[in-house]
C-alpha cells in the first residue's frame, strides 16, 4: 500500500505549533508591564487626568492641602517632600487617605498614605523620585467623601525614572 506524503506546511503538529506560538506572544502583550501598571510614559497628564481615576466623579476642591518641596531638585532619585493637609483629624472629621500623583512618571501614583483620627495630624514627610520637571500633585481624601488638592511645580536637573523602575 502506498502512503501519502502531506505537505510540511499542512500537518497538525505545525499549526498546533504556530498557534501556541501566537497564544503565547498575545499573552505576553497582554501581561506587558507598562500597560499593566498603565504607564503614561513620555506624556504630560493633565490634572483632570491624574484626578479622576481616583476621585470618579466626587467633589474636588483646591484647599487646605499644602506641598512642601524644593523648587529646583538637582537629582530626581531622592526629592524630600512634605504634605500637610488642614484637618481637625476627629472621629467625624479627618483625612483617611492621601495620594502622591505625578504629572511625567511612568507610574503616576507615586504612593498613597492611609490615614485617621489615631494619626492625631494629617502630615507626611517623604522622598519621592521625579522623571523630570513636573506638577506634583497631593490628593487628600476626608472622612466625608469629598477630596481637596494642593500642587506644586518642580524642576529637576537630572531625572530619574528613565527606565519606568
Amino acid at each position: 500500500m502506498k502512503r501519502v506524503q502531506t505537505p510540511p506546511h499542512l500537518t497538525r503538529r505545525l499549526w498546533l505549533q504556530h498557534g501556541a506560538r501566537l497564544g503565547l506572544a498575545w499573552a505576553a502583550l497582554q501581561a506587558w508591564p507598562a500597560r499593566a501598571q498603565k504607564m503614561e510614559s513620555g506624556r504630560l497628564l493633565s490634572l483632570s487626568e491624574m484626578l479622576d481615576p481616583i476621585t470618579q466623579g466626587a467633589s474636588v476642591r483646591e484647599l487646605g492641602v499644602t506641598l512642601t518641596a524644593p523648587i529646583l531638585a538637582d537629582n530626581g532619585s531622592l526629592v524630600p517632600m512634605t504634605v500637610q493637609v488642614q484637618s481637625p483629624m476627629t472621629a467625624a472629621d479627618h483625612v483617611t487617605h492621601l495620594y502622591l500623583l505625578s504629572q511625567r512618571n511612568p507610574v503616576t501614583r507615586m504612593a498613597l498614605f492611609k490615614l485617621g483620627p489615631w494619626n492625631g495630624r494629617a502630615e507626611v514627610s517623604t522622598r519621592v523620585r521625579l522623571a523630570g520637571s513636573q506638577v506634583v500633585v497631593a490628593l487628600a481624601r476626608l472622612s466625608s467623601g469629598e477630596f481637596r488638592y494642593g500642587q506644586m511645580d518642580i524642576i529637576v536637573t537630572e531625572s530619574s525614572c528613565v527606565d519606568a523602575s
